[in-house]
């Protein structure tokens, strides 16, 4: 394990065409986000049902949703430090694992504690997810691509929230579904559909910059090799030589937890400070607002439950049409200014949609198409938050990183976020819930801010060059 060497991996990987292998990342590990969105929306839509099928309050669905997010924190920071550890490829398998099996186990909870409990299980799964397949997309896909890919991968939890809403029209309905079983069936079927991701996941090798970073150049190489002939026979593109490209002279090291703390304290203060800021403020704003979007519906524009559905829908299209149209500009005006915009938007809209809401100037049409347009911003914003958070890092802590982050952004402006609104949605006044809508648009105001004075510019860079191995030998006198 002391012995250096010297690769040229991850220029290879930066310097391939986009082929059939990329294709294969981005469905596999992708799919993460659309299991996400599918939870969040099978909760969000289904909360009327759930709570009445389990009689349960509207202060505990927002304790349930808090569970789910307290879950997913947890999970990332076991499972992110793991990840480093053991290799990316082993660790999204165990993770989408735990949430296969809990996510079905919610379809059968019997009273509020096991409902509970078993979204709490279900989110550690996802949560550790976050660690695991952030980190390989972003060490498999080459830098030119790497943030509008990132973008539209985060993106797709919004496809899963177009299914789940779409599901949610089918299972609540009483001439199809028995209303029994209606929304149980929900989560067994998406329990189901993680047994497809595993069996994907079988062709997604190891992430070869995670290999040279453990001392495995060969295995490194031979990854590269097979993915480099595999794009020849199946395009018919001859590469270049590799002689001459850029190489890295490592020696790899086992990384401790003070190594993880110097990388963010000492090496990175004002990266880690920017982190932290991002995740918190769009882990409140999105959780405090989607988690308790149906009852918003139901309570203060009167939509019948079974019709949630036909709500969510036009929301979950503006959060994917975001990073998916917006992602190419992260890469070519850069970093920096779109986040900086996206979150100064989002979180504007956020406030005047907020007193519209209070004065009751809005129908449920309008606070939809409201929604709609601010979510377009910051689900841009939030997606590349993740990205620039992976980024920043050394590769040798990038899973835990990532899993750190999310979970301390997302404990800190996440888990309060349903319980609090769920709280003022009680209190049945639309001026109580201003308040909460104000304070997610001013987080992400303060957001914007941070992000143009701490803002990282890692456009079109290899990630070594952003963030240089802990493990790297530098020759420079």
């Amino acid at each position: 394990m002391a012995e250096t060497f010297t690769t040229n991996v991850p220029a290879r990987l930066d310097r391939l065409p986009w082929s059939r292998f990329h294709w294969m990342v981005v469905i596999a590990l992708g799919v993460t986000w659309i299991l996400d969105g599918l939870e969040v929306t099978l909760v969000g839509s289904l909360s009327p049902a759930i709570a009445g099928g389990l009689a349960l309050s509207s202060t505990q669905i927002g304790l349930s949703g808090s569970a789910y997010i307290l879950g997913a924190v947890l999970g990332a920071l076991v499972f992110g430090r793991l990840t480093d550890t053991f290799g990316r490829r082993r660790l999204f398998t165990i993770t989408v694992g735990v949430y296969l099996v809990a996510t079905i186990l919610t379809g059968f909870s019997w009273d509020f504690w096991s409902f509970l409990l078993f979204r709490f299980l279900t989110g550690a799964g996802i949560g550790g997810e976050y660690g695991a397949v952030n980190s390989a997309i972003q060490e498999l896909i080459p830098a030119r691509r790497r943030g509008y890919t990132d973008l539209a991968i985060n993106g797709s939890f919004w496809v899963g929230a177009a299914l789940g809403a779409v599901g949610s029209l089918i299972v609540l309905d009483p001439q199809i579904v028995d209303q029994a079983w209606g929304w149980r069936l929900a989560f067994i079927i998406g329990g189901a559909l993680a047994l497809i991701v595993i069996y994907i996941r079988r062709y997604i090798p190891e992430s070869p910059r995670w290999l040279m970073s453990h001392g495995h150049p060969q295995e490194a190489e031979a990854v590269v090799a097979a993915i480099e002939a595999d794009i020849q026979k199946r395009s018919g593109i001859v590469l270049p030589p590799t002689a001459g490209l850029p190489t890295l002279r490592l020696r790899p090291m086992r990384t401790s937890w003070l190594d993880i703390a110097r990388s963010l304290i000492v090496r990175h203060p004002k990266r880690t400070v920017l982190g932290i800021v991002l995740m918190a403020t769009q882990a409140f704003c999105y959780n405090a607002i989607f988690f308790t979007y149906a009852l918003v519906l139901t309570r203060f524009y009167g939509i019948a439950p079974a019709s949630i559905g036909w709500f969510i829908l036009p929301f979950a299209a503006g959060n994917f049409l975001g990073p998916l149209l917006l992602g190419h500009f992260f890469d070519s005006i850069g970093r920096k200014p779109m986040i900086s915009l996206t979150y100064g938007l989002s979180g504007v809209l956020l406030c005047l949609t907020g007193w519209g809401f209070a004065e009751g100037m809005l129908s449920a049409v309008w606070q939809t198409v409201a929604w709609t347009v601010i979510f377009f911003f910051a689900s841009a914003g939030a997606s590349a938050a993740y990205l620039t958070i992976g980024e920043s890092f050394p590769l040798e802590t990038r899973a835990v990183t990532i899993s750190l982050f999310y979970a301390f952004g997302t404990l800190l402006g996440g888990v309060g976020g349903p319980a609090l609104f769920g709280a003022l949605i009680e209190s049945g006044e639309r001026h109580q819930i201003l308040w909460g809508y104000l304070l997610g648009g001013g987080l992400m105001l303060l957001a914007s801010v941070v992000e143009l004075f701490l803002g990282v510019a890692a456009e079109r860079k290899p990630l070594e060059e952003v963030a240089p191995p802990l493990s790297i030998i530098d020759d420079a006198p």
